[in-house]
Order: structure tokens, then C-alpha cells, then sequence
């Protein structure tokens, strides 16, 4: 099918657009990268665009999911902890997304249950329509919120779960109304398996006739596979789904993932949606991006083999790398940037404290054995006494060894731990969350926060969203937002970080700790309290650690300064 230039409807902005993405055969297959992509090629071509990711659970949000279930729960601009599917949305896309831009069934049963409590509905039978109805309006409010041209909505889940079915109901009817305002995007599978060795259609022909017994038929296919699709491939599933043969699209597994957006530009995906919706076709700029995937791609003059000491790596026999998402992709990010091919080595924290335990005179060249030859260390975010004096352990080895450190969160306050137990000279020193006990509470909760937990309302205790930060000069923390351009005001030495956590520095013991040689680099401008700590290169090349969450704000095209200057520590 030709492409060709069509009028843009004069109520563009009154009456949105709408793409809905689903997926099939199973989950994890990238519908976040497919929204993502397309979402960047619309925007290059000057759209406004949003994305709405609607998730199956009945949480609220994904801010008290175990991250092994679930993964690492993405922290938003205003708070919202979300699917990480929003990080992937903010990486491709380049602008923040918020609480809008999150639904989940909980959200949604939960708001017309209160709306028929205060007769909302008068008098009405409350069922599944007013479901629907409610799911509608949070697409249309995001669209509203964001001013946007193009809404792209991803279903969680796959075709065919009870979980998700009145999300589904929601598109057809969307669809029913709006007629040609809407467009279904389907992402299936198309599995090689070995000893065939011939890429199988079948798997996505019947999750597209489940879409179908759900009242929707497909205008796209995208097909994920581990190669890129023959024509005979994309021929079956034009006969066999009712696509048309150019509609069907090719989402071949890649070295990097910010690779698909170009994929999918050369096969003119959105332009093919732009069409079908009877929008106009303006030219397209993917310069920067083509330039950052030719950086990535290309052989790299640093290495370094990074160690992160974390308690959320397994599930049954395998380990999980979902849990610390939003890490990994910050890390990859500034590795880029810094011409670095950098090497993970997952270490988790119980392993180390049972070493600690099993021997109490463990050396540090002990553990050199256990880490190996590393050129950094990261401890991140973490909750409870789990894997602890295994975390605090792993910081005096990185303090004492002189490998850079950051700690992320609960990195940051065992680090503290660890300076007030071993410099300081506190044995007992600790965090209140793990020891309520201990003479040093280095980090506690300050009192509006322990109020809240003392009635388990543990969805509210916590510092969320973004805070200003005054950094001070002539720190490393300092040169890192200098060096990378990030101050939001540089003559106030002002920075924003995105926060998860409900424990904070304890200013008591203030005055000794920076005696013996910590400093604070850093506090909130609301509350002034302490941000970022960090040792004098007296005392250590690169040491570091940010009550914040930088991972959150980190994107391929603007890696984030501390990354940046951690990395570039690590490779020297």
C-alpha cells in the first residue's frame, strides 16, 4: 500500500486519536518497547503524544508489590510508583509520565465502588458497563491532562486472561464509538523452535481469533521473533488474521533495544497508523537517536566490571534482573556516554552475610576472593533487615579498598552504618528500621512519618515524587551536575531527584559524623533534609551515596549525572 499524505481532522486536539497495543501468547514479549517506539516516531513527526499502561492487578498502584512478583516499581515525577513499563515510556519518549498515565483495575473498581457509595449512579445496577465507562474516562482524561493529538494505550497482560477482559471490552467499545479515531495494534509471538528450525505463525493466529471472540479485530501485527520475518511468514499472517500484508510488522530481538523505533521507521509502521487514522504525514528527524544507537553499538575503549549487592536477584531457580530495571537501564545509559563496556556481576547480600557470620574475622582480602576483580560497587534500594550486615559488610570492603562506590536509597543509609560503626567508632550504630534499639540511629524516621506507620498506613509514610536539592560546592556531587549540565538552577546549586523511602539521615549525631571526616554534599530545600553524603578524596577517589533515586530520571539521550560520574571513577 502506497503512502501517501492525508488532511488532518480540525478537531485533532478536541477529539484524540487512539492506538491500543495488547499482546498475545505470553507476557514479557515488549508490548512497553513496541508503545514506546511508536510513541517516539509519532512524536518525531511532531505529534503531541501520551501513553496510558493499564495493569490487570487490583493494587492501587505498585508501590507495596514485592519487586520479585512484579518487578522494580518505576518512581514518577509526582510520586506515583508505577509499572516499569512508564520507565520504559520515559527512556523512548523523553517526557515524564504521572499518575495519569497509570491505571490499574484496583484504581478502577475502587472508584466506582465509591461513586455508587454516594449514589453516583442513582439508583442504577452498577455492572460491568460502568467498568468500562470508568476505564474510557481515564483515557480520555489522559489525553486531556497531556493536550495530546495521539493516545497509545497498552493493555496489560495477554489476550485471553479473565484479569484483563473488561480492559478489552473497554477498546471495543472505545472503537464501537469513536469508529475511525481508533486503531488495534496486536504484538504476538512468532517462536523458531529448534528442532524445526522454521519461525511458526500459529501461535499468534490464535491470539488474534481470541481478539476476535472479544469483538476486535486487529488493523496491525507486530511479530516479535529472535530473527528478522521472511514474506512468506508475513504472508500466513495476512491470510490467516485479516491484516493486510504491510500491516504486518517485523520486531526482531536486538543487541540494543533502542534499536526497534528504527526497525519499525523502515518499514514505515507509523506512517501506516498516521494513514489508517486520516492524519497528515510530516517529515521526521531521528538524527540524535540514530547517532546515540551507533554509539551504543560501536566497541568500546573502557571497561568495568561493576558489582551490585542487592537482595531481590532470585525467583524459584532463576535469577531476576526485574527488580533492579531501572538500575541496569541507567547504567547502560551513562556506559554509552562514557565509552565504557561495563560487566555486571550480580552479588547477593545474604551470601555475603552469611560468609560475615560463618566468620566473624572475614578479611577484606577474603572478599576479594568472594567479588572478584571490580572497579565499582553499587549498593541500591532495599527494604528491612534482610541481606543488611551483608550490604554493610560489602561498603567497608568498597570504603576500605578504595573502589567507587554509590549507594542508591538504603545504599546511601548504610553507608552512614557503616561510617558511624568503623570511623566514627559507634559499634551499635544503625538504622531504626533494623535496630529501634541501638544508642545510634544514624537513620530514622522523623516524627510525621512514624505517626502514619504506627497505623500501617504504609502506602503514605514515605518521601515519593521529586524534591529540590542545594548541592555544595566543590563536592564530587557538585562537579557530577556541573560536568553533566543538570543543575535546574546552577547559580543555587539546585538539583531534582526523584524519591522512594521513609528513612532519613539523623542530625543528632551530625556534628561527630562530619568531624571524622563525612560530608554532606547535599540537603532538601523543604525540611533541609540530607540528600547526598560523600567522603573527601582524601579519604576515597569516589565515594557517594544519594537518599534519592537518579536511575529513575535516567534516559538514553540524557544519561544522568551520577551515573555519569560514577562510571567514570569506576573506569579509571
Amino acid at each position: 500500500m502506497p503512502i501517501e499524505n492525508l488532511e488532518t481532522t480540525s478537531h485533532a486536539k478536541k477529539s484524540p486519536k487512539f492506538v491500543v497495543v495488547s499482546g498475545g501468547v505470553l507476557s514479557s514479549l515488549g508490548k512497553g518497547v513496541v508503545t514506546g517506539s511508536v510513541a517516539l516516531l509519532l512524536k518525531q513527526r511532531g505529534f503531541k503524544v501520551t501513553i496510558v499502561k493499564c495493569e490487570n492487578y487490583l493494587n492501587v498502584d505498585s508501590g507495596l508489590i514485592n519487586p520479585i512478583e512484579h518487578g522494580d516499581p518505576f518512581l514518577c515525577e509526582d510520586g506515583t510508583e508505577a509499572d516499569m513499563d512508564l520507565g520504559t515510556y520515559e527512556k523512548f519518549l523523553g517526557q515524564p509520565m504521572g499518575k495519569h498515565n497509570f491505571v490499574t483495575m484496583g484504581q478502577i473498581y475502587k472508584q466506582v465502588i465509591e461513586k455508587e457509595r454516594s449514589f453516583g449512579y442513582n439508583g442504577e445496577d452498577v455492572e460491568v458497563p460502568h467498568i468500562c465507562d470508568e476505564i474510557i474516562s481515564r483515557w480520555m482524561s489522559a489525553a486531556h491532562h497531556d493536550d495530546a493529538d495521539i493516545v497509545i494505550i497498552e493493555l496489560g497482560g495477554t489476550a485471553g486472561e479473565y484479569l484483563n477482559i473488561l480492559y478489552y471490552e473497554a477498546a471495543r467499545i472505545l472503537r464501537f464509538r469513536e469508529k475511525q479515531r481508533v486503531i488495534h495494534v496486536h504484538v504476538g509471538y512468532l517462536p523458531t523452535p529448534s528442532h524445526i528450525g522454521e519461525p511458526k505463525t500459529k501461535p499468534t493466529q490464535l491470539s488474534v481469533k481470541t481478539l476476535n471472540s472479544l469483538g476486535i479485530q486487529p488493523d496491525f501485527i507486530v511479530a516479535r521473533s529472535p530473527k528478522r520475518m521472511d514474506q512468506r511468514r508475513r504472508d500466513r499472517f495476512a491470510l490467516f488474521c485479516n491484516v493486510e500484508a504491510d500491516h504486518i510488522i517485523d520486531s526482531p530481538d536486538v543487541d540494543v533495544v533502542y534499536e526497534i523505533p528504527l526497525i519499525f521507521a523502515q518499514q514505515h509502521f507509523d506512517e501506516l497508523i498516521l494513514q489508517d487514522l486520516k492524519l497528515t504525514i510530516p517529515p521526521q528527524d531521528l538524527s540524535e537517536w540514530e547517532a546515540m544507537i551507533t554509539k551504543a553499538k560501536a566497541p568500546k575503549t573502557h571497561h568495568a566490571r561493576i558489582a551490585i549487592v542487592g537482595k531481590y536477584l532470585t525467583t524459584g531457580e532463576y535469577q531476576l534482573k526485574d527488580s533492579y530495571a531501572a538500575l541496569i537501564d541507567a547504567l547502560h545509559h551513562s556506559a554509552v556516554a562514557t565509552d565504557t563496556e561495563i560487566e555486571i556481576e550480580w552479588v547477593d547480600a545474604q551470601k555475603v552475610e552469611a560468609l560475615v557470620k560463618k566468620n566473624p574475622d572475614l578479611t577484606n582480602a577474603d572478599l576479594h576472593t568472594f567479588f572478584g576483580d571490580i572497579q565499582g560497587m553499587i549498593v541500591p534500594i532495599g527494604w528491612g533487615e534482610r541481606g543488611v550486615e551483608g550490604k554493610i559488610r560489602s561498603i567497608q570492603f568498597a570504603r576500605e579498598e578504595k573502589i567507587p562506590y554509590l549507594g542508591l536509597c538504603y545504599g546511601m543509609q548504610l553507608a552512614v552504618v557503616e561510617f558511624a560503626r568503623h570511623i566514627v567508632g559507634w559499634r551499635d550504630a544503625h538504622t531504626q528500621e533494623v535496630n529501634p534499639n541501638s544508642a545510634h540511629q544514624v537513620i530514622h524516621m522523623i516524627p510525621d512519618q512514624k505517626r502514619i506507620l504506627e497505623n500501617r498506613a504504609y502506602g503514605g509514610t514515605m518521601r515519593l515524587g521529586t524534591w529540590d536539592c542545594v548541592v555544595k560546592p566543590n563536592t564530587k556531587a557538585w562537579e557530577a551536575y556541573k560536568e553533566a549540565d543538570q543543575f535546574t538552577d546552577e547559580q543555587k546549586g539546585l538539583t531534582a531527584e526523584r524519591h522512594r523511602h521513609r528513612y532519613e539521615f539523623n542530625d543528632e549525631f551530625l556534628k561527630e559524623i562530619e568531624a571524622n571526616g563525612l560530608i554532606i554534599s547535599g540537603r532538601s530545600v523543604k525540611e533541609n533534609l540530607v540528600e547526598i553524603i560523600e567522603l573527601p578524596t582524601s579519604m576515597h577517589p569516589f565515594f557517594l551515596g544519594t537518599q534519592g533515586h537518579p536511575e529513575y530520571k535516567s534516559t538514553p539521550l540524557k544519561p544522568n549525572a551520577i551515573f555519569l560520574a560514577f562510571l567514570n571513577a569506576a573506569k579509571r
